[in-house]
């Protein structure tokens, strides 16, 4: 005889709320497709929603969410992003609820030294380094860099085009160095897309593993603060130190709003700030091959005295 649902629940040992509530998350996860929101946002909302009934939470009872949330032991970041998804839920379903409250506190993001972001490019594979050094030149967000395609790069002329950004911001296009041209083009051209595969969890799961062997080799374990985002903290932070100019960092990562660029002016100036420890090498000329040289190199523009141009570069 057939089993119902009930008796192949109780069998799995599951049971058919939990069945529903699947069901349902499968059907909201199909709605947030036709509405157009990015497949890593749909992913983290059903982990959210995965993470809440794994917990004991019924989707179908509000204050059974609520509790869960706030008897864990997570960041008011993490809480408010797993209300969210909630609220998404009960939306679809016409759930009633009062979303509740939680104090927003922007985190000052880590700024490795470049070094270390040179260590963990030299030390991957030749698809992971072409990642990494792609981030490193146009900050571009993990979820952006995976959806490339190879119509997207003009090689000859040394240009990527961004046309299909994230969380609401701006198409971009940059200017791209030889070397990462060079290591764009030894990937292999297995489909459409440049890295192969536009779901971002699995070049996550292997910069993960590689980070952590690296850390330990290289016995720095400050590398395991390092995400794929912080590539784009990184060069916001360093552009802004180069220009001092605010918009132009704006435009370059593509933000909709200045109020979410700002936050590199207080970061350049902590990375950035001259302290009575500071050392720097320092440089005269009035040469302007020289001059290039030392832009090249890390040099920065000072000041000018008696003809001559005066560079320097912290130690």
């Amino acid at each position: 005889t057939s089993e119902t649902r009930q008796e192949i629940a109780q069998r799995e040992g599951t049971t058919l709320t939990d069945i529903n509530q699947r069901g349902r998350m499968a059907e909201l996860a199909w709605t947030l497709k036709k509405a157009n929101y990015a497949d890593e946002t749909i992913r983290t909302v059903n982990s959210a929603l995965r993470t809440l009934i794994s917990r004991n939470a019924n989707l179908s009872d509000p204050e059974t969410v609520k509790d869960v949330i706030s008897r864990q032991n997570w960041s008011e970041n993490r809480k408010r992003n797993v209300a969210n998804a909630y609220d998404l839920y009960a939306k679809k379903y016409r759930i009633g609820w009062e979303k509740p409250r939680f104090s927003h506190h922007r985190k000052i993001p880590f700024i490795p030294k470049e070094d270390e972001l040179d260590s963990l490019i030299a030390g991957s594979r030749r698809k992971l380094a072409a990642f990494l050094q792609l981030l490193k030149e146009t900050a571009m967000r993990s979820g952006e860099a995976t959806k490339l395609k190879w119509t997207d790069l003009d090689d000859e002329r040394r240009i990527i085009i961004l046309n299909a950004p994230e969380k609401g911001s701006n198409p971009r296009i940059w200017k791209i160095s030889t070397k990462l041209v060079g290591m764009l083009n030894s990937i292999p051209k297995k489909n459409q897309y440049i890295f192969g595969n536009p779901n971002t969890r699995v070049i996550r799961s292997v910069f993960c593993d590689n980070r952590k062997s690296l850390a330990r080799k290289l016995q720095n374990p400050r590398l395991m603060r390092i995400s794929l985002h912080t590539f784009r903290h990184w060069k916001a932070t360093n552009l802004y130190h180069q220009t001092k100019n605010i918009l132009l960092v704006k435009e370059f990562l593509g933000h909709a709003s200045l109020d979410n660029t700002l936050l590199y002016i207080q970061i350049e100036q902590a990375v950035f700030g001259i302290t009575a420890d500071d050392e720097y090498e320092v440089n005269a000329t009035n040469n302007k091959e020289e001059i290039k040289k030392l832009l090249s190199v890390g040099f920065e523009y000072v000041c000018q005295k008696d003809d001559l141009l005066y560079f320097r570069k912290r130690k």
